[in-house]
């Protein structure tokens, strides 16, 4: 996609033709060429942000997907995907080593804002891989401000985005390309700012905007499937542009395939369909 020279030009619109495409797989391919990504959240009361995060990575092609939440989440955990790896936290100190391992990192699906959140936001932070941001992350992000890595995607909703330029959500949704482009600048990152006309931001004011979707996707745990996404598609080696597209666009068209059958859409019924998309858009085998 070229890159947008002035910033007051419209955004381009997310097709089939103009999102990414991840090249087909070698025959010999091993689950070492496609990344390993870690989720990390889910406080008491929300573990199942994360399990959604993690399904979408695995269902999107990570070679290997890791959760790092509370002990009380683990046998949870293990029982609905046994293809994670699940490790319990009580505090930052234990997250270190898979940390180490991971190449691309998801915080925030459930993480909370209280001490253990925070703790493991500070670490995660200082870690040298690309980084998908979300829900309570962002949050923590507006009330301390933390430098993301680079190669980064911002995920939040309009009223993330409002705390985190410190102005009104109704402020946000009137000039919804400006807050995308200035948290973009501000955080030297990809922004995606979601809801109808879901958008994609980088730092040099390059836009992009989405058109797809249905309003049964108006329902909890969404955006966790599309953290999950996005970090599956920048594990494979998309750079944060091209992961934001296909995986907003991705996550669009399939809540709209979905949608035809009416209310009472599950976060849990994306991945699959997503699953099935990315397959008709970039074939595993050429």
């Amino acid at each position: 996609m070229p890159q947008t020279k002035h910033p007051s030009n419209a955004p381009q619109l997310l097709s089939s033709v103009t999102v990414a495409r991840l090249p087909a797989r070698q025959a010999h391919a091993h689950k070492g060429d496609f990344g390993h990504v870690l989720v990390v959240g889910g406080d008491l009361g929300t573990g199942g942000a994360v399990l959604l995060s993690a399904e979408a990575a695995l269902r999107c092609g990570a070679g290997l997907v890791s959760v790092a939440t509370r002990p009380e989440h683990v046998s949870a955990s293990l029982a609905r995907l046994p293809e994670v790896m699940c490790l319990g936290v009580r505090s930052a100190n234990q997250l270190m080593g898979v940390l180490e391992r991971a190449s691309v990192l998801v915080v925030g699906p459930g993480l909370g804002q209280a001490a253990w959140g925070c703790s493991l936001l500070s670490a995660v932070a200082n870690a040298e891989r690309p980084q998908v941001w979300d829900a309570d992350a962002l949050n923590l992000l507006a009330r301390t401000p933390l430098a993301l890595p680079s190669g980064s995607i911002l995920t939040p909703h309009p009223g993330e985005a409002a705390r985190l330029l410190g102005i009104a959500t109704e402020a946000v949704q009137a000039d919804r390309p400006g807050a995308a482009r200035k948290l973009a600048r501000r955080y030297n990152s990809v922004c995606v700012l979601k809801g109808a006309g879901t958008l994609v931001a980088a730092p040099s004011g390059q836009l992009a905007l989405c058109e797809r979707g249905h309003p049964a996707m108006a329902g909890a745990g969404l955006g966790d499937v599309l953290t999950g996404v996005l970090a599956a598609l920048l594990a494979q080696g998309l750079d944060a542009w091209g992961a934001a597209c296909l995986g907003v666009w991705l996550h669009a068209c399939a809540g709209e395939r979905l949608g035809k059958k009416g209310r009472g859409l599950a976060a849990s019924d994306l991945a699959p369909v997503i699953r099935e998309l990315l397959e008709e858009h970039s074939a595993c085998l050429a």
